[in-house]
């Protein structure tokens, strides 16, 4: 058997989940407890208890009198409808034995009757008058018969609902208890109300909640003044009660601020939500995110709110079932009843009456239990009236959004909203509380707390450190957002903000007056109008960094005054069309535009900068650049970078850029360059980079770019290098490292003017004395080649300061390198072993002056 408390398990949740039932629910429990008890209490009654006592019934002594001939006697000696046997017994008497097969029985007939002498009739009469007449009437049964027949009428003639209607009642709590939990019980919903009851609480007891409830203005005076006192002793007309209901988690937050207490109302000495504790504030952060993906997980369907309702009208039916059936046995149980077990061949009787000694106790239960059932019946009807009253898939936060100052938190809806209402149902402060959660208002005024308390002016001004350019730089990674105290570094020169989704720029940024560079990594900031117009007047260099164009702020294209826009990102999109590139017009004083992205034409409204940009630079990011038409129409551009844009040959519309001072087709597939010609037009163009292609030779018709200083053909498929490039007199600088060349024509020696060679990386293995003739040297990059020996005429290279030997096959190194004074070991790219070779006396002049590179550095 099981015990009362085992089957009240079946009632029992999870002491948390008590906010999701409301009084319906929790006043039906406590019903179906009332009827449980009912249930055992009869059952035990019915086990212990309960019996059926029947006596037959017999014929009256006037209806048998009535039948008996005149002169007969009080005994009979014959019996209508009997069967006798006689035997004689002990004493030598006659007896009669008598047979039950007979219906009926005469009352005064005892089970052996003894036939009386004629001669002592007279004597019997007298001694008859003398005893007198029995109280009772005797029925002739023993003992085993009245147990059988009570058996056998407790069975036919008690009504079934009579013997069942414990274990009824039973049954009929337990479903109505499994009914009413089962939304608890069942795993897809479980797993939610569990994470959605634990995400609440945490939301209510967060001292965050009440830090952000207590700014908003529906706090009561009272409740304010009690926060900000904390743990000091209240004024007596102070209540000490929170109507936050979570005191012990406002408290130590409160201890933390700085306010002084009025009688009138506080003075605030500091902002109340300036400080948070940082383990606080970090639980807040997760308590938001956990909120957002609970959201987004519950707000997908309804299955909690039809199960719900599903138990309902489960329940609701089931009232209506066994108030129907009930009320129609009511009248059944009775205290008599008359028994006709058709066992006349055992007993001699064919009627017997009995009395249920359970019947009033169980008559009294019954209605008790058809008035609670009711009462439940009707809890049911009005739980039903309130799920269709009103739409609980949609839940409203309009309250909270008037009363407080986050009037963004939005409307949920489905499983999500029908969990707030039931939680209303217990308390609405915990929805008030939990709303804090989904504002995003209130997540940005936290991580702004948060991070203004991690990120102080003295640890901003510890990541402070200088760039190449020997400027003041400030590098922001991940973070939530902008310090306030970055704001208060005047003198920084350079701003990067990388990955910070919530960056807003301030109007405190116009105290920074020497910030000139701003870089946006990933960060879409938003900038105040105040701001705004220090920026447009101010920033010169602005780095943006993206993966959609729509990223781009829109105020970047309204600085007037800057100079130089580095855009990287997506720019090649059929959705957006190159928007972000349609408001440069506006940028008129803007001279270099860097674009690293995966264009397939230059956009035609790059032009509207045309008349005052001089630097255009696009690297692809290997995606072919097809349409080049708009580069016609910049006439004032000096340098063009076009890199990686997957280029076959020199464009057209190069050839018309008249002012073109420096052209860079760096990493594209370029295999021929016979339109080099076509640059003799370009009487500004001094420096051709044409390296990380794919050239096997050079045409002679590059004598003809008189005006060329840098050419640059490293990392290309050369195997020699004609004369024509030895023809172009203001030459300075040559590259043609990791080619295959074998040999340096002697016409090098006509390059008077060149002071920089890099032959790195190729198969040279004579130095032609011709090229001492250069003197003006600085650079020369032989490494990685075939030489075997260094001429002894390097000494005539005065001015050479940097010499790149390793990598070859030589055995020794010329002592003349002692009469380049400008050389210093630094600049002498070699072998240790070649090194030692030399005499000592030019290895130390070689390590002289070693560390004054290091001097002037420092």
């Amino acid at each position: 058997m099981f015990t009362l408390a085992e089957v009240a398990s079946l009632n029992d949740i999870q002491p948390t989940y008590r906010i999701l039932k409301p009084w319906w629910d929790v006043f039906m429990d406590y019903l179906a407890v009332v009827m449980l008890m009912v249930a055992i209490f009869a059952g035990t009654m019915q086990l212990t208890k309960d019996q059926v006592v029947c006596l037959p019934v017999l014929p009256s002594p006037v209806s048998s009198k009535a039948h008996t001939p005149p002169g007969s006697t009080d005994v009979p000696t014959e019996v209508p409808k009997m069967e006798t046997a006689t035997n004689q017994d002990q004493d030598g008497r006659i007896t009669n034995d008598i047979s039950f097969g007979t219906s009926a029985v005469t009352p005064d007939i005892p089970l052996r009757a003894t036939y009386p002498h004629p001669d002592s009739t007279v004597p019997n009469q007298e001694a008859r008058k003398e005893k007198k007449d029995p109280t009772g009437r005797k029925t002739n049964l023993d003992f085993q018969q009245y147990v059988f027949i009570n058996q056998m009428c407790y069975h036919l003639a008690l009504p079934w609902y009579s013997k069942y209607f414990p274990y009824l009642a039973l049954i009929h709590t337990i479903i109505l208890m499994v009914s009413s939990n089962f939304w608890f019980k069942y795993p897809k919903t479980c797993s939610k109300v569990e994470h959605f009851v634990s995400i609440l609480g945490k939301c209510f007891e967060s001292p965050w909640t009440t830090k952000a409830l207590s700014e908003t203005a529906c706090e009561d005076s009272e409740e304010n003044k009690q926060r900000i006192t904390g743990a000091q002793t209240l004024p007596k007309h102070v209540s000490t009660s929170s109507d936050e209901g979570s005191p012990s988690a406002s408290t130590p937050m409160i201890n933390k601020t700085g306010f002084k207490f009025s009688a009138e109302k506080p003075v605030i000495e500091v902002p109340s939500m300036t400080i948070l504790d940082k383990k606080d504030g970090e639980q807040a952060k997760a308590l938001f995110e956990k909120v957002r993906k609970f959201r987004a997980h519950v707000e997908d369907s309804d299955l909690i709110y039809k199960l719900y309702v599903v138990q309902t009208v489960i329940k609701t039916a089931k009232f209506i079932f066994i108030l129907c059936y009930t009320a129609n046995f009511v009248n059944a149980i009775s205290f008599e009843h008359v028994c006709k077990p058709k066992v006349e061949h055992l007993t001699g009787y064919e009627v017997f009456e009995c009395t249920h000694n359970m019947a009033y106790m169980l008559k009294k239960l019954l209605i008790s239990y058809i008035s609670i059932i009711c009462v439940y019946g009707f809890i049911c009807l009005y739980t039903l009236f309130w799920l269709f009253r009103i739409p609980l898939k949609e839940y409203s936060f309009e309250k909270v959004r008037e009363e407080s100052s986050f009037s963004d938190i939005p409307d949920v809806k489905n499983d999500f909203a029908f969990l707030l209402h039931m939680v209303d149902q217990y308390d609405q402060l915990y929805s008030k509380r939990f709303g804090v959660f989904l504002s995003e208002v209130s997540e940005n005024k936290l991580r702004e707390i948060s991070l203004n308390h991690e990120w102080t002016f003295e640890k901003l001004r510890q990541h402070v450190s200088r760039n190449a350019q020997d400027k003041q730089e400030l590098h922001l990674f991940m973070l939530s957002g902008v310090p306030d105290a970055v704001f208060d570094l005047t003198d920084l020169d350079v701003l990067k903000l990388e990955l910070i989704p919530e960056a807003k720029i301030p109007a405190k940024i116009s105290q920074m007056t020497n910030l000139q560079e701003l870089h946006l990594c990933h960060c879409p900031a938003k900038v105040e109008q105040t701001a705004f117009s220090f920026l447009r007047d101010h920033l010169r260099c602005l780095h943006v960094k993206f993966t959609d164009v729509a990223e781009i702020p829109a105020w970047v294209y309204l600085l007037k005054n800057l100079r130089e826009l580095y855009l990287i990102g997506n720019l090649n999109s059929e959705n957006n069309k190159m928007i972000g590139l349609e408001s440069l017009r506006e940028l008129r004083h803007l001279k270099i535009l860097h674009v690293k992205s995966n264009l397939t034409k230059v956009p035609s409204n790059i032009t509207d900068v045309a008349p005052h940009l001089t630097k255009l630079v696009i690297h692809n990011d290997g995606t072919k650049l097809l349409v080049l038409n708009s580069l016609k129409k910049m006439m004032n551009v000096a340098e063009l970078e076009l890199q990686n844009c997957e280029l076959e040959r020199i464009p057209h519309a190069i050839f018309s850029l008249s002012n073109l001072q420096e052209l860079d087709l760096k990493s594209n597939n370029i295999r021929t360059i016979e339109e080099i010609i076509s640059f003799q037009h370009l009487k500004r163009l001094t420096c051709l980079k044409l390296w990380h292609n794919k050239i096997v030779t050079i045409p002679p018709s590059i004598t003809h770019v008189k005006n060329l200083e840098s050419l640059y053909f490293s990392n290309n498929k050369l195997e020699s290098l004609p004369v024509a490039v030895f023809s172009l007199p203001k030459l300075r600088c040559l590259d043609v490292s990791y080619n295959n060349i074998s040999m340096i024509p002697l016409e090098i020696g006509l390059l008077q003017n060149l002071q920089h060679l890099h032959i790195t990386g190729n198969k040279v293995d004579v130095l032609p004395k011709q090229l001492f003739k250069c003197v003006k040297l600085r650079t020369l990059n032989l490494g990685q080649n075939c030489i075997t020996s260094l001429p002894e005429k390097i000494g005539q290279l005065s001015q050479l300061t940097q010499l790149e030997l390793k990598g070859n096959c030589l055995d020794r190194l010329p002592a003349q390198l002692g009469q380049c004074r400008m050389l210093k070991k630094s600049g002498l790219v070699v072998e240790d072993h070649l090194f030692d070779t030399l005499p000592l006396e030019v290895k130390e002049a070689l390590n002289q002056d070693i560390n004054v590179p290091f001097a002037n550095g420092i």
